[in-house]
């Protein structure tokens, strides 16, 4: 039988992970600011701007990617792996139903736009 974690154990993990995200986030916004005082103020290079083609094939691959991590660990548990808890799974699986959601309303505001151009007079 398969040992599962009690409340108290799953509220102190989601605890240190948030305190741990709220660290890198003061850590990521301080170096932030520091790359601002420190580099001088001149002209940037200019990026090259991916093309709407990369950023879809980007997305999905990181929506599957998403979705295949929150499969992996669904089975894991499933089997007894002791290295997968519930609350890994179900933050995966949150994320990947997240970000599949938000894929699919960027294809429908893609679609809705093309029938908008297709309708137009010319």
């Amino acid at each position: 039988m398969v040992e599962r974690a009690d409340i108290n154990s799953v509220l102190s993990e989601m605890r240190s992970l948030r305190a741990q995200m709220m660290q890198n986030q003061r850590v990521e916004q301080g170096q932030n600011i520091t790359g601002k005082i420190e580099r001088p103020g001149g002209v940037q290079e200019p990026r090259a701007t991916p093309g709407f083609n990369d950023m879809l094939r980007q997305a999905v691959g990181s929506v599957n990617e998403m979705q295949q991590t929150a499969n992996t660990l669904r089975t894991g548990y499933e089997m007894g792996d002791p290295t997968v808890d519930i609350t890994r799974v179900m933050v995966a699986s949150q994320k990947a139903s997240v970000s599949f959601d938000a894929l699919v309303q960027v294809r429908n505001r893609v679609v809705k736009a093309y029938e908008d151009i297709m309708n137009m007079p010319v």
